[in-house]
């Protein structure tokens, strides 16, 4: 099964097609496991997490094509972590967006679980801050290194430097998202240039990285960004097109 992250701004029923290869891969695993319907867990730690969870639930609906799933719903609080029950028993793991760190520290105490589930066959679905957290370094939302900025921010209040945690660990390399739309890929080129991280993978909205088996996919209407360092510098492509 697949890894699939989203760069974030797929939130009208006309980015359905987005999701749906990981709806399908949903479907196909409960099918092999003789439901009839497969049990998708939706998790938001957005600060409107109902309405977030809700939302992405019916993208999911929508990707669908009039298949028939199960919506397990999670909205967390602030300042409190997912239990393994979010988690239990599903075809499907999906993760929305908010603020990266809040949804990090959410989760983390059930990372050892996705990870087994993920490797067992489950498809992992991330969009803005859940596909950041699916690497196994996961950035944070700084705006500087060293004091230097590297990323658009507010002039009168000054950004946190950019920090590594520990993220899920689904693919090995960072993960970058809202790329052109918020003027990221300078983030994620200086995080490559000064070491902080040895490469990268940044998504624009409307776009979904895939990875399988098979490699690499790119769906949607943006690019997605390889920042790698080169001999005198850092070398930046983009992939899939």
């Amino acid at each position: 099964m697949s890894v699939h992250l989203i760069g974030g701004g797929a939130t009208t029923i006309a980015d359905a097609p987005l999701h749906a290869p990981f709806v399908a891969e949903a479907i196909r695993r409960a099918s092999d496991a003789g439901r009839a319907r497969p049990r998708i867990a939706v998790i938001s730690l957005h600060p409107e997490a109902e309405e977030k969870a809700a939302a992405l639930g019916e993208l999911l609906i929508e990707a669908a094509g009039g298949a028939a799933i199960e919506l397990h719903l999670t909205a967390g609080k602030h300042g409190q972590s997912i239990g393994l029950d979010a988690i239990a028993d599903v075809d499907g793991i999906a993760v929305g967006g908010g603020n990266v760190e809040t949804v990090r520290a959410g989760l983390e105490p059930v990372f050892d679980e996705m990870r087994r589930l993920v490797a067992d066959g489950v498809p992992y679905l991330g969009v803005s801050a859940g596909a950041m957290i699916a690497a196994e370094g996961s950035l944070g939302s700084g705006s500087r290194i060293g004091g230097v900025v590297v990323s658009p921010e507010d002039p009168d209040e000054p950004g946190d430097e950019v920090e590594i945690e520990v993220g899920i660990g689904l693919v090995d390399v960072t993960i970058e998202v809202h790329v052109a739309q918020r003027g990221m890929l300078s983030r994620l080129v200086a995080a490559v240039e000064s070491g902080l991280i040895t490469g990268g993978l940044g998504i624009d909205e409307r776009t979904a990285l895939i990875v399988g088996d098979g490699g690499l996919r790119v769906e949607g209407t943006g690019s997605v960004w390889r920042v790698w360092p080169a001999e005198n510098g850092v070398l930046v492509s983009t992939i899939g097109r």
